[in-house]
């Protein structure tokens, strides 16, 4: 053969099996399927306006994403992972700055199925929620209107809405919000992970998330004053220390530009916290309760310490049916609040520190080992201080507890007698008593510390 004859068999044949090879690649890339990215340049080109697509995740393709469309219930070629007899998860992102993929989807998806046997649709819709905030906002009713015709379809195949569950992220709550309103808040559930607040604060509810959406609306807050709702929007709603800064978060500095020029839009520490919240509250690790309180600074100051209003059953956040509620009807808006760490599981224990003290004839200053907190001056006869402490364990295993007049300064109370100091744990599941000691003198800069009996053993 010929050495031209030769060098053309040889090219034939290395595109052949490139072309396999390439074929290969493709089945795989078709076989799991992934949510998109954009750029500013494809958004800018971009003829449709919206884009949806939607992926599939089952405990049965736990690690392979299933592309997800209408015509897949049908396909008798490719038969879907649906079961049409299990609830069904939506998950559903919010505005995207960059034209990102979320990384976090997966890690959500496999969260709920280690915790329930479910369908698990999320929602993509990249294409349309990113780069500019303000043409997002007008996109995502389209995106709902997207998502109710195949919720329709499914309903055909035997899917209740009823067992329909969304959970949306940021904007993604007011689109799972508005799919609820279309079909008239019969869907079983929607929770809100920090639903968006500019352009929807001043909102018509018909606009955005609120109770009427779904059977049963719950929502976590802990951006509210930047990117996050500042309203109650559920029937409960999670306020996680206050719902605007949280701990292990450095506040940021850019957060009112950002809205404009959003490069770091939708990674930013608070707002992001309310999704690791929850999917650390799906692992079970500990529980994390929320305490009904008509406002913040009412619940740190010990006002609110027990779930009367829900017939002392604190919600939880989670997947329990009604975050826990038992009674019939479910109050509506909500509010409830907790203190959380700086890292996962996040579970604080909420220990009500209270001081009654003689009378000061000046202002004084007292140091806890567990915070600082200012004794102000007061004519009466006792003065009672009373604070909410986040602390990592049970009050059972708190051992020591210290006090230190730290009023130095010639303005401040020289000496200061405590009738008690008392710590109790809330919500109580035990009935605990408070653990209190009486009669203590503190002088200035001298410390004072009590240890305490160790009570879990008891129990």
């Amino acid at each position: 053969m010929p050495w031209e004859h030769k060098a053309v068999l040889l090219s034939v044949l290395t595109v052949c099996i490139t072309s396999l090879v390439l074929g290969v690649e493709e089945r795989q890339r078709d076989e799991c399927a992934d949510l998109n990215n954009t750029t500013w340049l494809e958004y800018q080109q971009q003829r449709v306006k919206v884009q949806v697509q939607y992926l599939l995740l089952t405990r049965r393709n736990v690690d392979c994403a299933q592309m997800f469309t209408q015509e897949t219930l049908t396909d008798t070629q490719q038969p879907s992972y649906l079961n049409t007899s299990l609830p069904t998860k939506v998950i559903i992102h919010g505005y995207r700055a960059i034209g990102s993929k979320p990384s976090w989807v997966k890690e959500l998806a496999r969260a709920l199925l280690r915790v329930q046997d479910v369908n698990v649709v999320v929602v993509d819709w990249v294409y349309g929620a990113s780069f500019a905030y303000n043409l997002v906002v007008e996109n995502y009713k389209e995106v709902a209107v997207q998502i109710s015709v195949l919720i329709n379809q499914l309903q055909k195949n035997g899917c209740k809405l009823e067992s329909f569950h969304f959970i949306g992220i940021s904007l993604g709550a007011h689109v799972a919000g508005f799919v609820g309103t279309l079909f008239e808040g019969k869907i079983g559930r929607i929770t809100g992970l920090d639903p968006a607040g500019p352009m929807f604060k001043g909102a018509d509810t018909y606009d955005r998330l609120d109770p009427s959406d779904a059977q049963f609306v719950d929502a976590i807050h802990t951006d509210s004053d930047y990117f996050g709702i500042s309203i109650p929007v559920g029937h409960v709603d999670f306020f996680l220390n206050g719902g605007k800064d949280q701990t292990g978060c450095a506040r940021s500095r850019f957060a009112s530009i950002l809205i404009y020029f959003p490069v770091y839009g939708y990674v930013i520490c608070d707002h992001m916290r309310a999704l690791h919240v929850y999917m650390s509250a799906l692992n079970g690790t500990c529980p994390l309760m929320g305490i009904p309180c008509f406002s913040y600074e009412d619940f740190l100051n010990g006002q609110c310490v027990n779930c009367d209003v829900f017939k002392g059953r604190c919600p939880t956040i989670g997947l329990s049916e009604n975050c826990g509620i038992s009674m019939s009807p479910i109050p509506k808006e909500q509010k409830l609040f907790l203190l959380t760490s700086s890292s996962p599981p996040f579970c604080a224990h909420h220990i009500l520190l209270k001081l009654e003290v003689s009378r000061l004839d000046k202002s004084a200053e007292v140091e806890v080992t567990l915070r600082t907190g200012g004794l102000g001056k007061d004519q009466t006869d006792t003065t009672v201080y009373r604070t909410v402490l986040p602390f990592p364990l049970a009050l059972c295993e708190i051992n020591t507890i210290e006090l230190k007049n730290t009023g130095a300064r010639f303005y401040r109370q020289g000496d200061i007698h405590v009738k008690s100091v008392c710590l109790s744990e809330f919500p109580s599941l035990r009935h605990e008593e408070p653990l209190c000691v009486n009669n203590i003198n503190i002088r200035r800069g001298a410390p004072w510390s009590h240890d305490l009996v160790q009570v879990c053993g008891f129990y």
